[in-house]
């Protein structure tokens, strides 16, 4: 049973959310703000996180930042409708997801679920010796999915479950060109729809991250209008 933490100050969502997904089986742990959550993080981390990005005490983006400093859980975002800017942000700081409000619960435990699902096949739980499993070397690229470890030019590279699954699947066939509707569905669930800027969001963090031990990484290639590659390098 994964055990998700719910952070938002809106009590009406912590109950309802919570009610929800208990009623699918998670273990929830629920609190207001965060700092809350930060301490009781530092004591027994989650499985997942779904945090406000709009908090007293401390917001959203402070949690976050402080969560990746230790830890690699996905965490999806709850925002409001005018917050794109925070939208973008977020995944570039570190977020898998972000849900708008108001929102479907259903659309939620989906995202949940496909997170989830993601991270197990990452960790090698439940699932067979496949070639999603082997590890991958492309010049100066390894990736290890059972380890869910990257490397470049030797130095770790660390990733979110999401950036990982994006760089796996550009990385498998290098020179081939991926279309963004064919990364969506590596790496949401088919159930979930995102728009082209969330992939394209998702490029630009996993890009930033190569570069921070490389600053000449230039792996990922834009084809405008069209899609991603990778050049193996």
């Amino acid at each position: 049973m994964a055990t998700i933490a719910l952070v938002d100050d809106d009590r009406n969502i912590l109950t309802s959310v919570a009610m929800t997904l208990e009623a699918e089986g998670f273990d929830v742990v629920t609190y207001n703000d965060g700092q809350t959550a930060l301490d009781a993080f530092s004591k027994k981390m989650p499985d997942m996180a779904v945090l406000d990005i709009k908090m007293p005490r401390m917001d959203g983006m402070d949690l976050l930042q402080r969560l990746r400093q230790k830890s690699q859980i996905p965490v999806i975002f709850l925002t409001s409708k005018d917050d794109e800017i925070d939208e973008v942000l977020g995944l570039r700081m570190g977020a898998d997801d972000y849900v708008k409000k108001p929102f479907s619960q259903r659309l939620l435990v989906e995202r949940i679920r496909a997170l989830l699902r993601r991270q197990d096949a990452i960790a090698g739980k439940d699932v067979g010796e496949t070639d999603q499993d082997k590890v991958i070397e492309r010049g100066n690229l390894r990736m290890d999915p059972l380890r869910h470890q990257v490397t470049w030019k030797g130095q770790e590279v660390s990733l979110t479950v999401t950036e990982f699954l994006l760089l796996q699947a550009l990385a498998q066939r290098p020179g081939f060109v991926k279309s963004r509707d064919q990364l969506m569905d590596v790496a949401y669930d088919d159930q979930v729809y995102v728009d082209d800027r969330t992939i394209d969001s998702h490029i630009k963090r996993l890009r930033k991250k190569m570069r921070m031990v490389d600053e000449n990484f230039s792996a990922i290639e834009t084809l405008y209008g069209i899609g991603y590659r990778y050049n193996e390098e």
